[in-house]
């Protein structure tokens, strides 16, 4: 071969490694297509983990996941609630486009979701656990286990037909476990491990059930209550939402009305959620085990955050920043090993995860996905990463749909940047405006002051924008 022809073969290889979209350069696709392992649990929010801060709970497994790869503290999702934002992750786009507002089947066809993509590619399909998005597509997967929203649920064959009961973390583990022993050896797959703890058991009294092994953990701590978690901050909510018909605060009568009822639950859901860090330990060391942790993209993150008390409420929904900051960390083979452990705080969204799946394995998003790949943040040259941040979003439209009728769960959205968020409650006609950078805790409505009339109307039209691009 000629040195013309040499020269000539390189630049072929690198321009076939790179494309260009919109103002980002896409991360070079990988030689084979990796294996994509989807570690999903539900109502967990950012700062429950010890790698975010957390001092006293218990997640080392996802702890070291995090120590081989990048998080994403800024990470949040586009609407805080199960079923929509799991059409979100399937679909790479908001509410407003795949057309799901609470928990039906969205309308965007199967063929433009990612799992579809990857199936299409020849990867082995599996999804365990959660679902709800209607009627579960089992013709769609090669393999799949869904399982109730329970704690503690009948075991599966001749024990469950004797009356027996397993947890359903432990369940959906093993669901997890059976499918390597299940997949063939000659394709790629994508696995969904999507866990229901640490949601709450919402038809039981005690709301949360961990197993008895657990029991003990914790035990000897006192949760720290948060500084919003009292009778002002929830008098200071708009109207509609300082009552107690709103359905946030009817689940925070149940679980956090008193000190010690504060401090059971809590201490409950961080022994749910410890238990879920130690069914993805199992799950990363079966891949170990089986020499594909280096070919395999690994993420985890959660549906949607959640208050732990925080403005007189529990759960999920409203635009606040508890409530719509989740977990995200993302372990790609193709980084660099140098950048290890890194945070990185663009202003990540669930609906970005798709097309990230779909880079890892060497496919193209749809023309109708909303996300971005996110893989050029931490692939590539220092300079292309640091052109890849320079042009990254900073701002997010957020949108909720009436569930059931306004005086149960009333309708919401928001425009999101670091320094403000504009909130719009449609139901009602009624703006928040909050100070991010001096007021975290959004503890100080300033859509009212003079002051901040100008900033108002500005993000008024920003977010305008945004909600039509969100269609």
């Amino acid at each position: 071969m000629s040195s013309r022809q040499r020269i000539h073969q390189i630049v072929i290889l690198l321009l076939a490694g790179l494309t260009f979209s919109g103002h980002l350069l896409a991360a070079e696709a990988p030689v084979q297509p990796l294996n994509i392992v989807v570690l999903y649990a539900d109502d967990w929010r950012f700062d429950s983990l010890g790698c975010a801060g957390n001092p006293i709970i218990q997640t080392p497994h996802i702890d070291a996941l995090a120590a081989k790869g990048v998080r994403f503290p800024r990470n949040a999702v586009t609407t805080s609630i199960c079923g929509v934002s799991r059409a979100t992750l399937l679909t790479g786009q908001w509410m407003s486009r795949h057309g799901n507002p609470a928990f039906e089947m969205f309308k965007t066809p199967w063929a433009e979701t990612y799992p579809a993509i990857l199936r299409e590619r020849g990867y082995h399909l599996a999804h365990v656990g959660k679902w709800h998005n209607g009627k579960f597509p089992a013709a769609n997967y090669d393999y799949s286990r869904t399982s109730p929203t329970r704690h503690w649920v009948p075991a599966r064959g001749e024990a469950g037909k004797k009356g027996e009961k397993v947890h359903i973390t432990a369940l959906q583990e093993q669901d997890a476990l059976d499918f390597f022993d299940s997949r063939p050896q000659d394709k790629p797959f994508c696995l969904t491990v999507a866990f229901f703890a640490p949601h709450a058991d919402d038809p039981s009294p005690a709301q949360y059930l961990p197993q008895p092994k657990s029991m003990s953990l914790y035990a000897n701590d006192i949760i720290p209550v948060p500084a919003t978690a009292n009778e002002q901050a929830f008098r200071n909510l708009p109207p509609f939402l300082a009552n107690d018909k709103q359905e946030g605060r009817r689940r925070w009568s149940l679980r956090f009305a008193s000190e010690e009822a504060f401090q059971t639950s809590m201490k409950n859901y961080y022994r749910l959620i410890t238990e879920v860090d130690a069914a993805c330990g199992r799950i990363l060391d079966r891949l170990k085990a089986e020499g594909l942790a280096d070919k395999t993209l690994i993420l985890f993150t959660t549906d949607n955050g959640y208050f732990h008390a925080e403005k007189g409420l529990a759960d999920k929904w409203y635009p606040y920043e508890e409530s719509i900051r989740v977990p995200l960390v993302v372990v790609d083979p193709r980084m660099d090993k140098s950048l290890a452990g890194m945070t990185n705080n663009a202003q990540t969204l669930n609906v970005d995860l798709a097309p990230t799946i779909l880079n890892a394995a060497g496919a193209q998003p749809t023309p109708r996905m909303q996300g971005q790949d996110m893989s050029p943040l931490y692939l590539g040259t220092p300079a292309s990463r640091q052109a890849a941040a320079k042009s990254w979003r900073t701002e997010f439209f957020y949108e909720h749909s009436t569930i059931r009728d306004i005086s149960f769960i009333p309708s919401s959205q928001a425009l999101v940047t670091p320094e403000w968020k504009y909130l719009y409650w449609p139901d009602f006609q009624q703006e928040e405006l909050f100070h991010l950078t001096i007021d975290p805790r959004e503890e100080q409505d300033l859509a009212g002051d003079e002051k901040s009339l100008d900033t108002l109307r500005d993000l008024r039209e920003r977010f305008a924008k945004r909600r039509d691009l969100a269609r």
